[in-house]
């Protein structure tokens, strides 16, 4: 089958090896559960699939009617939040895909838009919500407590002098432009002009993860894909960040009973209190020096891939707030 044409404004990281995690099979059905600019259904069309992709982001929604109307009916796109996406699919009448891709954390198109905020390269709102809807990174930033913001900027973005970034910020609140709240940051850390490695991008990356709820929905995204996948169905998942990473990590880990065999830095086994949901996953999977040299972005990326088995999905319970946690 001859491949839709690409979308120049996004390559999608791993796209060749998230193909082949998904091992499609003309006529499938799967699901690409952050359509962004369209990068990964693009490619699973090529290969012959029926894609229902989705996304919160409205811009995201209103772009891809273009790639409806290419896709000669194979392509069913829906605005809403992929942690919800068992419901959005039954809400269709689809009980069960062959497979499904998450591609975690902000899109290129989005990044790249300083009207939506997600970037200091440009000035901009201080804005950073995929939704475009709830509270903005200004409305949180000028109401948060020191304390409050030091944690999230610790724990979503590693910054180990985050008290110092969070005293900070509410010292020179009111904050509104990307720009601002860069500057502020930059200083806090004595970052020199002109001097590699800027010190806001961790900063900027907790933030967005904090405002969208991010690792919570990858939680409530994972179970729901346990849910909705067929005895056989692929389950593909590419992380930029390592708590994300950590949890995708654990849930396969979990549910193809790897908590179960122990290891050296773990207690004695624990019995598998249920079947497993999946089989053993893949070796994780990172970008080649070639992808790294033609998108930088993808210097971070991670997959992960697992083939779900025919136990029934485990019901929700407490279990993935460890993985939370890490």
């Amino acid at each position: 089958m001859s491949e839709l044409p690409r979308d120049p404004r996004h390559d999608p990281v791993l796209r060749d090896e998230v193909v082949a995690a998904l091992a499609i099979m003309p006529g499938e059905r799967h699901v690409d559960a952050t359509f962004g600019a369209g990068g990964y259904t693009r490619a699973m069309l090529a290969a012959g699939a029926e894609v229902i992709a989705c996304d919160r982001d409205p811009d995201a929604i209103a772009e891809g009617q273009a790639l409806v109307e290419e896709s000669d009916g194979r392509l069913t796109l829906i605005e809403g939040r992929f942690g919800e996406i068992d419901r959005l699919l039954a809400e269709r009448g689809i009980e069960a895909v062959d497979g499904i891709v998450f591609d975690i954390g902000v899109s290129s198109m989005q990044l790249d838009r300083a009207d939506r905020g997600f970037s200091f390269q440009a000035d901009g709102p201080l804005d950073m919500r995929m939704a475009q809807s709830g509270e903005s990174a200004a409305d949180w930033l000028n109401r948060a407590d020191e304390g409050e913001i030091a944690d999230v900027l610790y724990h979503y973005g590693d910054e180990r002098q985050s008290r110092r970034v969070a005293r900070a910020i509410v010292a020179a609140r009111p904050l509104s432009r990307t720009g601002e709240l860069a500057a502020v940051i930059r200083k806090a850390l004595r970052h020199p002009p002109g001097a590699p490695k800027d010190p806001a991008t961790k900063s900027f990356q907790a933030i967005r993860i904090h405002i969208n709820g991010e690792l919570e929905e990858l939680v409530a995204g994972l179970c729901a894909a346990e849910r909705v996948l067929r005895p056989g169905g692929r389950l593909a998942v590419v992380s930029f960040h390592s708590t994300e990473d950590r949890i995708v990590k654990n849930f396969l880990r979990e549910r193809s009973g790897g908590d179960a065999r122990g290891s050296r830095h773990r207690p004695a086994p624990v019995p598998l209190a249920r079947a497993a949901t999946f089989h053993p996953p893949a070796r994780k999977v990172r970008p080649g020096k070639a992808e790294e040299a033609r998108n930088p972005r993808a210097r971070s990326a991670t997959l992960r891939s697992a083939v779900r088995t025919s136990a029934p999905a485990w019901p929700a319970d407490d279990r993935m707030k460890e993985a939370m946690s890490c």
